[in-house]
C-alpha cells in the first residue's frame, strides 16, 4: 500500500478507536486507553478537529490521483478514508445523543446494553475490560447526563416519550436477575464472576439510579409532546436535518425531493401489490389486500420458536444456493438469535451484528421475537435475506476477509451497508429463494416500508410532522402490524436521517448494476458484480460509484 495513504488510514482508525473504543473490544482488537466513549466537549472537539485534518489531508492527497497510486485497492481505501472522515465530521456535529434520548442502541446507555453482552470473554485481559467497562459505567453516565444537560440550556429538548422509554429501559434493567444480560457467564474463573457481581452491585446499580433520577427530574422538564417530534421544532433544527440526512445517505438530495420520490416509489408499489394480491385474494384493489394482510390471523406467528424456526429456514436455504450467485461465500455461517429481552420493546423487528475479527464470535442475526402474535409470518423471508444472507453477513463478513487494511474492515458506510441489505431482499427474488407468493408479499410489503421512510422521515423532521400524522400515515399505505409501525415511527423520531438510507443506497446499486450490464453487454457476469461491490466493502456511495466504473471500464 502506498505510504501516504496507509498513514491516513492508519490516522482514521486510531481517531476511531479514541471515540469509538467499544467497537474496537467488539471486533476482538484492543481498544486503547479508554474503555468508553467519552462525552466531554473537549473529547467531542477533539474528535472533529482530528476527521477534519485527515478528511483536508485526504483530499489533498486524492486531488494528485493517478500520480499518487494506480493500485485498485490504494484508490479505494483514499477514497473510503476521505469521505469517511468528512462523514465523521458532519455527524459529530450533530449531537443526537444529547437530546434524542431513547430506549435504541443508538443512544448512549442503550449501546452499553446492547453490545456488553456480546463481547469476547475467551482471555483473561478480556475478563478485566469487561469488568473495567461495568466500573466505567457511572462516570459514562455522568457524562451522558451533563451531555443532556447541555443541550437542554441550548432549548434542544428531547420527545418525551422517548425520554419515558429510556426511563422504562432503567427499570427493566434493574428488576432483571441478569441485569438485561450485563451479568455474564463465564465457567472457569470464579473470580470474575463474583469481581462481576459487586459491580452490578456496588457501581452499575447506582449509576442507573443516578442516571434514570437525571431522566426523571431533569429532562421530563419541557421535553417535547408527541405534536412537536421532529429536528424542524428544534432552533437549528432545518440545519441539524439537512447534516443527518447528508451522513446518512451521502445525497445532495433536499429532505423536499426525497419525500416526493417516496411517494412516487409508493405509487409503483402498489402495482405490485395489485399483482400479487390477485394471485393470493382474487383481488387488485389495494386497500382491499392491506386489509387481508393485517386481519388474516393466520399470517401471524404463534409463538417466538416459530419465528426463530422460520428465520433459520430461510437463511440455511439462502446459504444453499449462494454459490450459483457469488464467487465468494463468507466461510463461516450466520448465527440467528432473538434481540436480548431488554431490548426489545424498542427494538426494530430485526438487525445484524457482524462477527469479530479474531472469529471468536461468529456474525449474527438478531430477530425481534417480541410479541409475537402481533407480527407477521410472510416478512420471514425477506427480513431474513436482508440481515443475513445474501444480505449484511455476506457484504460484512467479505468485507473484513479482503480488506487490506483495518480501515476496510471497521468502517462501514449506512448507505451502501442498508442498500445492500434491501439490494438482497429482490436478489432472493432472482435467486428463487422465497418459498410462495405470502412470503413473495413480504417483500412487496418491505419495499413499501422502506419508500414510506422516505415520506415519513422527512415528514417528522422536515415537514413537521406530529407523531400520530407519521402513524396515521403509514398505516394507511405499509401493511405492517401496530406494534412495528409505531417502533419504526419512534425510531425515525430518535434518529433523524438513518432510515432514509435503505432505499437511496439500494437504487444506487440497482443504478450501478444497470449501467455496468448495459455497458458490457455478454461480457457482463453477475457473480463478478456482487464479488467487486462486496470485496470492496460498505465505502461510502462515491467511492462504490467509482469503483464500479473502474471495474467496468476495465473489462469493456
Amino acid at each position: 500500500m502506498n505510504n501516504q495513504i496507509e498513514a491516513l488510514a492508519d490516522q482514521l482508525v486510531d481517531a476511531e478507536r479514541v471515540l469509538q473504543p467499544a467497537s474496537f473490544a467488539l471486533a476482538g482488537l484492543p481498544s486503547g486507553d479508554s474503555l468508553l466513549r467519552s462525552f466531554r466537549p473537549e473529547s467531542i472537539d477533539r474528535s472533529i478537529n482530528e476527521y477534519r485534518d485527515i478528511a483536508q489531508r485526504a483530499t489533498a492527497l486524492f486531488e494528485q490521483s493517478p500520480a499518487v497510486s494506480n493500485d485498485e485497492m490504494d484508490i479505494l481505501t483514499l477514497d473510503l478514508v476521505r469521505l469517511t472522515a468528512e462523514a465523521r465530521v458532519t455527524r459529530l456535529e450533530v449531537p443526537l445523543e444529547s437530546f434524542a434520548i431513547t430506549d435504541l442502541w443508538i443512544a448512549p446507555f442503550g449501546g452499553f446494553l446492547s453490545w456488553m453482552p456480546q463481547m469476547p470473554l475467551d482471555t483473561m485481559e478480556r475478563r478485566r475490560e469487561q469488568l473495567g467497562r461495568l466500573g466505567a459505567l457511572r462516570e459514562f453516565l455522568s457524562e451522558v447526563g451533563d451531555f443532556h444537560r447541555s443541550a437542554l440550556r441550548a432549548n434542544l429538548s428531547s420527545p418525551e416519550r422517548g425520554v419515558r422509554a429510556a426511563i422504562a429501559q432503567i427499570d427493566k434493567v434493574l428488576s432483571s436477575s441478569n441485569y438485561g444480560g450485563l451479568r455474564r457467564e463465564f465457567e472457569g474463573d470464579q473470580s470474575f464472576l463474583d469481581e462481576q457481581d459487586v459491580l452490578l452491585r456496588e457501581s452499575v446499580t447506582p449509576a442507573l439510579q443516578e442516571y434514570r433520577r437525571v431522566l426523571h427530574d431533569e429532562m421530563l422538564d419541557g421535553a417535547r409532546s408527541d405534536d412537536q417530534p421532529g429536528l424542524s421544532w428544534l432552533p437549528g433544527g432545518d440545519v441539524f436535518y439537512e447534516k443527518a440526512v447528508s451522513f446518512s445517505t451521502s445525497t445532495k438530495m433536499s429532505p423536499e425531493e426525497l419525500h416526493q420520490l417516496g411517494l412516487k416509489l409508493m405509487e409503483q408499489i402498489n402495482h405490485r401489490f395489485a399483482e400479487v394480491g390477485s394471485r393470493l385474494w382474487g383481488t387488485r384493489d389495494v386497500a382491499e389486500i392491506h386489509g387481508h394482510i393485517r386481519t388474516d390471523e393466520k399470517l401471524r406467528y404463534a409463538s417466538r420458536e416459530e419465528m426463530l424456526d422460520m428465520a433459520t429456514t430461510a437463511v440455511r436455504r439462502a446459504e444453499a444456493e449462494a454459490p450459483n450467485w457469488f464467487g465468494v461465500v463468507p466461510q463461516l455461517t450466520c448465527d440467528i438469535a432473538p434481540v436480548p429481552e431488554a431490548l426489545e420493546k424498542g427494538a426494530p423487528p430485526a438487525y445484524y451484528y457482524r462477527g469479530s475479527l479474531d472469529g471468536t464470535r461468529r456474525g449474527t442475526y438478531f430477530l425481534n421475537t417480541n410479541e409475537p402474535t402481533q407480527r407477521f409470518r410472510y416478512l420471514a423471508e425477506a427480513v431474513a435475506f436482508h440481515e443475513a444472507v445474501p444480505g449484511h453477513h455476506f457484504q460484512l463478513t467479505i468485507a473484513q476477509d479482503s480488506g487490506t487494511h483495518l480501515v476496510h474492515q471497521m468502517f462501514g458506510d449506512v448507505t451502501t451497508a442498508e442498500g445492500w441489505g434491501l439490494y438482497s431482499e429482490h436478489l432472493a427474488e432472482e435467486m428463487g429463494l422465497y418459498s410462495s407468493d405470502v412470503t413473495k408479499i413480504g417483500l412487496v410489503c418491505t419495499d413499501a416500508w422502506r419508500s414510506a421512510r422516505l415520506v415519513i422521515d422527512t415528514g417528522l423532521h422536515g415537514l413537521g410532522w406530529t407523531r400520530s400524522q407519521a402513524i396515521e400515515w403509514m398505516t394507511r399505505h405499509v401493511p405492517i402490524s401496530d406494534v412495528e409501525i409505531i417502533t419504526e415511527v419512534d425510531r425515525y423520531i430518535a434518529n433523524p436521517g438513518q432510515a432514509l438510507s435503505y432505499m437511496v443506497g439500494r437504487l444506487e446499486i440497482e443504478r450501478l448494476r444497470r449501467e455496468s450490464s448495459e455497458t458490457l453487454g455478454a461480457a457482463f457476469n453477475v457473480r463478478e458484480f456482487h464479488d467487486m461491490v462486496l470485496r470492496s466493502g460498505p465505502v461510502p456511495p462515491p467511492a462504490l460509484s467509482a469503483a464500479v466504473n473502474r471495474w467496468t471500464t476495465s473489462l469493456a
